[in-house]
């Protein structure tokens, strides 16, 4: 039998099951899980258990980023945006840092 669900929406949620909700490197939860070159991320919200599939320069992403921050996941968000800039300097990770960073997501 078919299945419509992706074979990476699958393993995305056989992960999550077999972590304990979130995707974890080396103990650490990731919080993002970038797609598309940076077009696109997975936000993993540990707060709800819920992942959100948004485009990165959407209202919506930063509202989602926000609601971590306030729930103190802010430098942990901050330190992989910069992992992934690093990373992937031609995703666009440092422009999505800055635009949080302006919409002031990470102050406190």
């Amino acid at each position: 039998m078919a299945s419509n669900t992706s074979k990476t929406a699958r393993a995305s949620v056989r992960a999550g099951q077999s972590t304990g909700g979130a995707l974890s490197v080396l103990g650490e939860y990731k919080y993002l899980i970038p797609l598309a070159n940076g077009r696109f991320a997975y936000v993993r919200n540990l707060t709800n258990g819920k992942t959100a599939h948004l485009k990165t320069d959407s209202d919506a992403f930063v509202e989602e980023i926000r609601v971590l921050a306030a729930a103190g996941h802010a430098v942990k968000i901050r330190a992989e945006l910069v992992s992934l800039a690093t990373a992937f300097p031609a995703h666009g990770w440092d422009l999505t840092e800055k635009r949080l960073v302006d919409a002031g997501v990470f102050e406190s």
